[in-house]
């Protein structure tokens, strides 16, 4: 059974690897002196930047807090351990 998976899993890598070196895109002297972000331009035209970084940093702050409470957590823990011993 192991390896019919092994199998599996190796053509479907296969398959992608050779998925992705089919559609190479050449690199022109245009895109090296390239200075603007169009996506960037668009968001910001539309007004969407402001709900990506809005989004951003409720992730990051939320991380933070995970953080922040998980240390205190530990903290409490190990004052408990150290009174116990």
């Amino acid at each position: 059974m192991k390896k019919y998976i092994l199998i599996l899993v190796f053509s479907i890598y296969f398959t992608l690897v050779q998925a992705q070196s089919n559609q190479k895109v050449a690199i022109t002297e245009k895109d090296y002196v390239n200075q603007q972000v169009e996506m960037a331009d668009a968001f910001r035209a539309e007004g969407k930047i402001y709900v990506v970084v809005a989004v951003i940093i409720a992730i990051l702050s939320g991380m933070i807090v995970y953080l922040v409470v998980l240390d205190r957590k530990i903290t409490g823990l190990e004052k408990q351990i150290k009174d116990q011993a």
